[in-house]
């Protein structure tokens, strides 16, 4: 394999057979991924046949762009059954999908600000610079934070936030960076007046029955969902009972119709954010699609269905009163 006698070779004839430069063999021994198998009288560095193999394989992960730790650590364990390689492969993926991600991000915002009018050019750059990239969702989770009742147990929390909380796509639209950075000048305007009040179900329910009310809406907006998905107009059904049993539970009382029409009466006066979930749609929403159902599209269907049945009950009560009396 080697030309001299004892079956060593010299730093220059190393670097030679696996085509690196002398220099970048002299680093790599420096750093102890390339160990010497000794030193010739003159000082010179003498390397052994598993040398090439291994200057081979470190060629090789370099060329994935691994840092020297990583390298060091997969060296290692080159003999052993360790998972340092699978690690180090799956940290790069990651970094790369979110080296790839804020690549497209900026390709989309800057597509945005060329289609976008003169006149419009200001606000949007504004928007768009106050926006990190890739984006991040954590003010989003802190409005809701802020939002949701206080004391709420973590893990209801953290289920609210999963449905509440867009997730950024990965290769966007303009229309969709601007509707995010919108979204993140939202949840990060000062709160003034009644801007954001709590609803009455939190002040009422406490920390445990707003866990029991959370879950329960959940449930309720994903089966409003699939009948927004198939653009049903609202009805009472199974989504409309799901909804209202929520607060049933919540609140530990009985689903009657006076219940029914008084929660009704408070939910068309409750504090409302639209323009939160008009923005997420439009995030999640591919372009050219229709609108995704949110939690906020999926409520508004569901009170209009709680509206429709509590004002036909109502206009049924004095004919039913009127055929009693007869």
């Amino acid at each position: 394999m080697f030309t001299s006698h004892d079956g060593l070779c010299g730093i220059g004839e190393l670097a030679e057979k696996v085509g690196v430069t002398v220099k970048t063999v002299r680093f790599y021994s420096d750093r102890g991924l390339l160990p010497e198998a000794s030193r010739s009288v003159g000082g010179h560095r003498r390397y052994g046949p598993d040398a090439l193999d291994r200057l081979r394989l470190i060629r090789s992960l370099r060329t994935l762009d691994l840092p020297l730790p990583e390298v060091h650590r997969i060296l290692d364990e080159e003999n052993e059954a360790g998972g340092a390689l699978e690690d180090a492969v799956a940290r790069q993926l990651r970094g790369l999908g979110s080296q790839l991600q804020a690549l497209r991000w900026r390709e989309a915002a800057l597509r945005l600000m060329q289609e976008c009018p003169p006149g419009e050019r200001a606000d949007r750059l504004s928007l768009i610079g106050a926006m990190t990239v890739p984006p991040s969702t954590a003010p989003l989770a802190r409005f809701w934070r802020g939002w949701l009742p206080p004391r709420m147990p973590a893990r209801s929390t953290g289920a609210f936030l999963e449905v509440a909380v867009p997730q950024p796509p990965d290769d966007p639209a303009p229309a969709q960076v601007l509707a995010f950075a919108r979204l993140s000048a939202f949840v990060l305007q000062p709160c003034t007046g009644a801007e954001q009040p709590q609803p009455e179900a939190h002040r009422t329910a406490g920390a445990r029955g707003s866990a029991v009310l959370y879950a329960g809406l959940a449930e309720a907006y994903e089966l409003a969902g699939a009948q927004l998905r198939r653009n049903r107009e609202p009805y009472p059904g199974e989504a409309l009972d799901s909804f209202v049993a929520a607060y049933v539970s919540a609140y530990s009382t009985r689903d009657t119709p006076d219940f029914r029409r008084l929660l009704a009466e408070q939910l068309a006066i409750d504090p409302r954010i639209d323009r939160y979930w008009e923005l997420a749609a439009e995030v999640i929403t591919p372009p050219g699609g229709r609108a995704e159902p949110t939690p906020g599209s999926a409520h508004d269907w569901l009170l209009a269905a709680l509206d429709a049945q509590t004002a036909t009950a109502q206009a049924q009560t004095p004919l039913l009163r009127a055929d009693m009396s007869r």
